[in-house]
């Protein structure tokens, strides 16, 4: 098998990048070599590759799905929020300009060529490409500077099909009016539906497919049942609700309670938790639910002055004083952990200068116009644990006191424990089983609980789910007609959609 396809969806959180990533599987199970590609990903979740190039988790998560390494051409545009009206652009892994919406706009024709190259370069090293499509290609208003939808499939010569979640209602009105807002050209590369998160009985939806079919032209490929709890390392905050808890083998369930903040990233550092039997995982901005966790966890965030300026505009710098001071744990991690420290100062992120930290560790943040972005590998003394993670960070945070608790293989500190409160640079370090483990345990201890841990690696886990996804598609999708369309390309003959919205907005 040899080409390539587009996964666009009816908007944001459709589940593009879930059926990206298990069309990435299905492929991979058959022996096909296949990579992921997103032209443009606006996310803060992000990953370090093994070069040291930042994108965005999901196209990381597709790739471990297709059993090959990330790569900074997989995502080589990434947007990543800052502030309300700012954002960093990340091009080809290293952060490459700061813009708002509209000059981000113009710069997007600037970045054209580069996109096209990077997937050209992943079409000519692998079989088959699977490139993910932003929020919906009918943003009509966004169409002209269009890097990652329509345009995409027209300037790689690509068929493309839409996803829609049934669960939100709409489902027929949405694909249709996606592909009748499109003008002639773009349609034209349209081949098919899939509908996503189906609950109930599939016969019951047939007609309505049928009609669709009639009026657009283009057949559904699949209908996938909704799975519960079928999670995915996702990419923004549109898809963090709480995670119940598997039930314990043995011992007590523990409540991990993440701060959400406004600007958080990399939140899938908790993931790890969520997987562990007898965890119990929630966002939340409530001070009782501070107070009465076992574990706070004060994720990453972009814009570190702004979140802690947030945090203290909420009133919940003082539910996290009263459990630090009550003994009670709380783990902060990256930009969580450097508000949790003394002193900030930032002329880069928020240009604010000197901004007092929680007080909560002993640790100084300066922020630096460089970002650091490394994998890490080392071990934590303290909790007698290997450890590993990467690093995603302008911060260079100094400690002062307390005690380390990580040490890298070459040798060099990060994070910082004193008493209950840990903080760490390291993203992904929950992932380690080990690490986790110990994490865990030392909170049930300090909690008066007993904690079982689960047996099965989280790897394991994650590869299951990737299987998972794999079988949706196997069981749900058309597969004939799939690979007609990743092979032959954009199927001859298929009709324009004429409507008087339409006519009118092009006249």
């Amino acid at each position: 098998m040899k080409g390539a396809l587009l996964v666009a969806g009816t908007h944001s959180d459709a589940g593009k990048s879930v059926v990206t990533a298990g069309i990435c599987r299905w492929l991979a199970r058959q022996g096909v070599r296949v990579a992921p590609f997103k032209a443009q990903n606006m996310a803060l979740n992000s990953v370090v590759t093994p070069d040291g190039a930042e994108i965005g988790r999901a196209q990381a998560v597709q790739a471990a799905a297709a059993g090959i390494e990330p790569e900074a051409a997989m995502n080589p545009i990434l947007i990543k929020p800052s502030g309300e009206r700012h954002s960093q652009v990340v091009v080809m892994g290293k952060p490459y300009a700061d813009a708002d919406a509209r000059s981000y706009r113009e710069l997007k024709h600037e970045l054209r060529p580069l996109v096209a190259t990077a997937l050209a370069g992943l079409r000519e090293r692998f079989d088959v490409v699977v490139c993910e499509g932003a929020g919906s290609p009918a943003e009509i208003n966004l169409r002209d500077a269009d890097l990652t939808n329509m345009w995409l499939a027209r300037e790689a010569g690509i068929a493309t099909i839409v996803v829609a979640d049934i669960d939100r209602g709409g489902v027929f009105a949405s694909l249709f009016g996606t592909l009748a807002l499109l003008e002639p050209e773009d349609q034209a590369h349209v081949a098919g539906f899939v509908v996503n998160k189906f609950r109930g009985d599939a016969s019951i939806l047939e007609p309505g497919l049928e009609a669709l079919a009639r009026r657009s032209g283009r057949p559904t490929l699949g209908v996938l049942p909704y799975v519960d709890d079928l999670w995915l390392d996702v990419e923004d905050s549109l898809a963090i609700e709480g995670r119940r808890a598997e039930a314990p083998t043995s011992g007590d369930t523990l409540d991990v309670a993440v701060l959400r903040l406004r600007w958080m990233s990399n939140f899938t550092d908790v993931d790890a938790l969520a997987a562990e039997p007898g965890v119990r995982v929630r966002f939340t901005t409530s001070r009782a639910d501070l107070e009465r966790a076992d574990l706070v966890v004060v994720p990453g965030t972009k814009a570190t002055v702004e979140d802690l300026e947030r945090l203290r505009a909420a009133g919940l710098e003082a539910a996290l004083r009263r459990r630090a001071a009550d003994g009670l744990p709380i783990l902060g991690i990256c930009g969580g952990y450097q508000l949790l420290g003394e002193w900030i100062e930032d002329e880069v992120e928020s240009g604010r200068g000197g901004v007092a930290g929680l007080g909560l560790l002993p640790v100084r943040t300066v922020f630096a116009a460089d970002k650091l972005l490394r994998r890490r590998r080392g071990r934590s003394a303290p909790l007698g644990a290997a450890a590993g993670g990467y690093e995603i960070r302008h911060g260079r945070v100094e400690r002062r006191a307390g005690e380390a608790l990580l040490t890298a293989d070459d040798g060099e500190p990060d994070g910082c424990l004193r008493g209950a409160v840990i903080g760490t640079s390291w993203h992904g370090l929950l992932e380690h089983d080990d690490f986790r483990r110990a994490v865990l345990a030392r909170v049930a201890a300090s909690r008066g609980r007993r904690f079982a841990p689960g047996t099965r690696p989280f790897a394991e886990q994650r590869i299951a789910r990737h299987d998972a996804l794999a079988d949706l598609i196997a069981g749900h999708v058309d597969g004939e007609r799939l690979a007609a369309l990743i092979e032959d390309g954009v199927p001859a003959g298929l009709p324009t959609i004429e409507t008087e919205v339409r006519q009118c907005c092009a006249s």
